[in-house]
């Protein structure tokens, strides 16, 4: 059987988070995106124009799906200067670094912070996709 046609990309990431409003407020105040759809209480979806974020509220103890491995999600700058920019803004708003800029052998530059829930964000200008889509 033949590969079907080309899919249009990784969109959409969906996670599930202790403190909905704290996460909503990060990615939403801090990172610039939308809200695109609140179906209910325990859930938004979020938006930056291109991709898609769910955000599901967990209402009972979380225990982290032992076949889940997720390490971190990122985001797309266009510019390798506005690696340091994002980080002194996330770094004032009181957002935990995890890991510094740098520059890394293949040219892109990024850092590591989390979210309100732990997860681990990388703000990233990679210059095979930095302009794409």
């Amino acid at each position: 059987m033949r590969r079907p046609t080309a899919h249009a990309g990784m969109r959409h990431v969906a996670l599930c988070v202790k403190d909905l409003a704290a996460c909503e407020r990060f990615y939403g105040e801090l990172l610039g995106m939308q809200v695109e759809w609140r179906p209910d209480a325990d859930n938004v979806y979020l938006t930056s124009g291109a991709d898609n974020l769910a955000l599901h509220r967990v209402t009972t103890e979380f225990a982290p799906n032992e076949n889940q491995h997720l390490d971190h999600i990122g985001f797309i700058l266009r510019e390798p200067a506005q690696v340091d920019d994002w980080h002194e803004f996330l770094k004032t708003n009181g957002v935990e670094i995890v890991k510094a800029p740098r520059t890394h052998r293949d040219g892109a530059r990024s850092f590591y912070c989390r979210d309100p829930d732990g997860n681990t964000v990388q703000m990233i200008y990679h210059p095979p996709i930095a302009n794409a889509g």
